[in-house]
């Protein structure tokens, strides 16, 4: 069976499609991204701004079109934070189904969690033991844990890259340092009571980060790590990262763009990204992680063929 799946993000519309089969492993066959950065179009009220609705009306088309061309057998459409908590939400939703061609369904902050431990639980197997994951988005941090492919802490706090760039370090660039020390005062007051479920929980066995803004941080901050198969995958220490930051946030986003793993659509974010995990794995108590290929939308596919 062709599977399609539009994750309509804080940042991304991506555009997912999976050969999968009965106890196979899903196979990509195709992918494509439109960045929106929904965040910097968020009015004071709350509300989606005309330009931002006409943006992401663009670029779900698009990823219907794409769609359309592979000819997929079933097609759904997931949306995150960002839509989930605008004010006109609702009547947004209602014209990118139309424009979609499919129900979009909205997940809550914790559902994406569990989704995207679902990913993580199928791509390290049960021999992993118990898992800690961690997953920055534009709009949230979704931080779950449990031996189980359920996890039995599941969170969802808001601290997004995009949500904090845009209400922390929008004004200059490069971020003034007490930008940067306001921002982190504000994380680690946020993650000091959010984080108990998951720091009062037992040790994991594995830490594993999702989501591009770690892989980003990974590849710049990290170090390959042997695997099996084709490809690279990374894992990164606290002490890296650390050390990090502030290089990071005495460049430009421009100047940031000429680094390994930071291309033109995070180098804004990034600087938000790095100290939203930094600040995670100091709460949970994490020295280093491994970045997991699969998420949110790998998650989503793997509940649907379950359900099939």
């Amino acid at each position: 069976m062709r599977l399609g799946v539009i994750d309509i993000g804080s940042n991304t519309v991506h555009l997912l499609v999976l050969d999968a089969a009965h106890g196979a492993r899903p196979v990509p066959a195709a992918s494509d991204s439109t960045t929106v950065r929904l965040m910097r179009y968020l009015q004071p009220d709350g509300a989606i701004s005309p330009d931002g609705v006409a943006a992401l009306v663009d670029a779900v088309e698009r990823a219907a079109a794409v769609n359309a061309t592979h000819r997929t057998e079933q097609t759904f459409a997931l949306a995150t934070s960002a839509l989930r908590e605008a004010t006109n939400g609702s009547e947004v939703l209602a014209l990118l189904s139309e424009r979609a061609g499919v129900p979009i369904e909205v997940l809550s902050g914790v559902d994406e969690a569990r989704l995207t431990f679902l990913a993580a639980r199928r791509w390290y197997g049960w021999g992993a033991g118990r898992l800690l994951l961690l997953d920055i988005g534009g709009g949230s941090l979704e931080i779950a844990a449990g031996d189980d492919e359920e996890p039995d802490v599941a969170l969802s706090v808001p601290l997004g890259a995009g949500r904090l760039t845009r209400a922390f370090l929008w004004e200059a660039d490069p971020p003034t340092p007490a930008d940067v020390e306001r921002l982190r005062a504000h994380v680690r007051a946020t993650l000091r009571d959010a984080v108990v479920p998951a720091a009062g929980a037992a040790r994991p066995d594995h830490v594993v980060a999702t989501s591009r803004m770690f892989r980003s941080l990974a590849r710049l901050a990290g170090m390959p790590r042997d695997v099996l198969g084709n490809g690279r995958r990374y894992r990164m220490r606290r002490a890296q990262l650390e050390d990090w930051v502030p290089r990071l946030a005495r460049l430009s986003s421009a100047d940031r763009t000429v680094l390994p793993g930071i291309g033109e659509g995070r180098a804004r974010q990034i600087v938000a990204g790095a100290v939203v995990a930094e600040e995670a794995m100091r709460a949970l108590k994490v020295d280093e992680l491994e970045i997991c290929p699969w998420a949110l939308r790998e998650g989503a596919i793997l509940q649907r063929l379950d359900h099939l």
